[in-house]
């Protein structure tokens, strides 16, 4: 049986392992929007799930396959939820995880209150003008650790420490991170309602 194609709206390494790994089982073949060599999608919005659907419509306009986009960020109480949105770029462009990391820990390094969470929402688009996009969304409570720990990971996981566990998500090993993340809880979903409604 030929595999279902689907394009992701990310060139980032980490993510599309997280992904393909879970959807690999479902008999879908996860390709990044690079092989198309589908430009970077403008993320105008304020909120998560609308950056998400904007980067989805793009891959999937520009590929006629479906296509999955997921935007996420780290929150952080004390700083009213940002860096949210902005956190891939959050310490200026180019993109950089050291620098991102870098400006966090100025910011919180006189804070007592570092909790903070990761959010995580991803749709799901059949093509470009799906009216009913799949839409499901997973959040990661933690607090900011102002030392790194850890070689796993990507993003601000060195810093993002988890008490109960007394590790950072850069720590876990990559199936227990798969299993407890925003990303993970939502895939989860995502791959519940794939069954029920795709496969």
């Amino acid at each position: 049986m030929q595999k279902q194609k689907l394009v992701i709206a990310s060139n980032n390494s980490g993510k599309l392992r997280e992904i393909g790994h879970l959807l690999e089982p479902l008999g879908i073949e996860v390709l990044p929007q690079s092989a198309f060599n589908v430009p970077e999608a403008d993320e105008p919005y304020q909120t998560f799930v609308e950056n998400a659907l904007a980067k989805a419509r793009h891959a999937s306009a520009h590929t006629n396959l479906p296509s999955l986009a997921d935007d996420s960020g780290i929150c952080v109480d004390a700083l009213k939820g940002k860096p949210g949105i902005l956190s891939a770029r959050y310490g200026g462009e180019p993109r950089s995880d050291e620098r991102n990391n870098q400006k966090l820990i100025d910011v919180l390094k006189n804070q007592s209150d570092r909790r903070a969470h990761y959010y995580c929402v991803i749709v799901l688009l059949h093509h470009a003008q799906d009216p009913q996009p799949i839409i499901v969304d997973g959040t990661w409570y933690g607090e900011i650790a102002l030392t790194p720990r850890g070689e796993g990971g990507f993003g601000y996981d060195p810093y993002f420490f988890l008490p109960d566990l007394d590790k950072t998500a850069a720590e876990l090993p990559m199936e227990q991170k798969n299993r407890i993340s925003h990303r993970g809880k939502a895939l989860a979903q995502l791959v519940e309602r794939i069954r029920e409604e795709w496969v």
